[in-house]
């Protein structure tokens, strides 16, 4: 047998059912017409937002990564409780205008954009956050042509990494960003050549949870953006200090401690440079503040025993939920949060892995994990699945489709 997940704080029940915006998971099923189903709660959004405002700082910004959920309704409420957007493709700000947002506050952030992705951020008003001189370049020529001043900023490959960081995005030899050395000089180019240069992007790592190494990172970036502001020789205007916010996945993870990381973001602005001292500063964040509000669910379609071990086998799968899967990133499979969803309450009582439609042994949303006994017809509730699970995961393979999505 093997340990789930912790199911994220905040979920109800309704007649032993699991329940999301006040209606149980059949209901919700029956509403939306079929599974496999994403189902995002407004409610858990708002208090994850609200937790956050009342340790951090107030003069830091808090910036919502679109690449974590690009749903429609999703962007349309998070627009409601973040202070701006960071984008990394082209059809992420296509995605952001259709939905008639304000570009001003959003900044677009990844190697290898194409130039058409630079002509419509700058066309847009959107702030670059460059990766290269060859980027600059060829932004500063995008917009000479066409009579614009770009917003641009650039992103820092600094000279540290991110203690305990689940995915190291800085530090070393990285396709990521302007190694910190050469910052200085791009700097002061792009100042030259009348650009609005809108700051510095520092982005070390992502899915930490230890609040020490946090800290530690927080105070590093500040240092490394002081020092590389004196050398380019104006007052900073922006200092996005990136994320890398946690959110427990696995069996023994803790909750991140975000009261002690703001609290040390508290004492490190009290005692800001003067380069530094009317900058504005935020941080961005995706996994952290959507990640626990979804839910995935997928329908038992067949109980099937094979050499004495139990396979529930459900209509969904890694084709929605490839991080659920171990196929994302990870190492060692370890099980995310699962749970019998109209059976929340039950005990369990059987040994069961629960294995998706597809005919690939990569598709096991569960792996031998101790459950209350399922039938055919009953729901499976994969949690932690409001980030990095419709659209990142293979939905085309198979000839499958995407997943239906639903706020509630």
């Amino acid at each position: 047998m093997k340990p789930t997940g912790p199911i994220p704080a905040g979920y109800e029940t309704l007649d032993g059912e699991l329940a999301i915006g006040g209606r149980t998971v059949s209901q919700l099923v029956e509403d939306a017409g079929e599974t496999p189903l994403f189902v995002y709660s407004r409610r858990l959004l708002d208090q994850r937002m609200a937790d956050l405002r009342a340790v951090m700082p107030d003069r830091l910004a808090i910036h919502y990564a679109v690449k974590a959920n690009p749903h429609d309704n999703v962007i349309r409420h998070m627009a409601g409780l973040v202070d701006g957007f960071d984008i990394a493709s082209g059809g992420e700000l296509a995605i952001m205008q259709r939905l008639g947002m304000d570009a001003g506050p959003i900044s677009f952030a990844g190697p290898g954009k194409r130039d058409r992705e630079l002509d419509a951020a700058i066309m847009a008003g959107a702030t670059l956050n460059l990766e290269s001189e060859s980027e600059a370049e060829r932004a500063l020529a995008i917009a000479a042509k066409n009579g614009m001043t770009p917003r641009l900023a650039i992103r820092v490959n600094p000279d540290f990494e991110m203690k305990g960081s689940g995915m190291k995005m800085g530090g070393g030899a990285k396709p990521f960003g302007v190694d910190a050395e050469r910052v200085p000089e791009l700097g002061r180019q792009i100042i030259a050549a009348g650009a609005d240069f809108r700051g510095l992007h520092i982005y070390t790592g992502s899915q930490a949870l230890s609040a020490e190494s946090l800290i530690e990172t927080q105070g590093n970036v500040l240092d490394l953006a002081t020092r590389l502001t004196d050398e380019i020789g104006v007052d900073l205007p922006k200092l996005n200090m990136g994320g890398g916010f946690g959110i427990p996945y696995f069996d023994k993870d803790q909750p991140l401690d975000i009261t002690a990381i703001g609290a040390g973001l508290e004492q490190r602005f009290a005692n800001l440079p003067p380069r530094l001292a009317n900058t504005h500063l935020c941080i961005e964040l995706g996994r952290y503040l959507v990640g626990e509000a979804g839910v995935y669910l997928t329908r038992i379609l067949d109980r099937k025993v094979s050499h004495g071990e139990s396979y529930l086998v459900t209509d969904g799968g890694l084709h929605h939920q490839l991080a659920a899967s171990g196929n994302f990133g990870t190492v060692i499979r370890r099980n995310y949060p699962v749970a019998i969803a109209n059976r929340f309450e039950a005990a369990p009582i059987e040994v069961a892995s629960i294995v998706g439609c597809l005919c690939t042994p990569l598709d096991r949303l569960l792996d031998k994990a101790h459950l209350p006994r399922a039938e055919v017809g009953d729901l499976v509730a994969v949690f932690c699945a409001g980030a990095y699970g419709a659209t990142a995961s293979p939905s085309a393979f198979l000839g499958q489709g995407p997943a239906l999505e639903l706020l509630v």
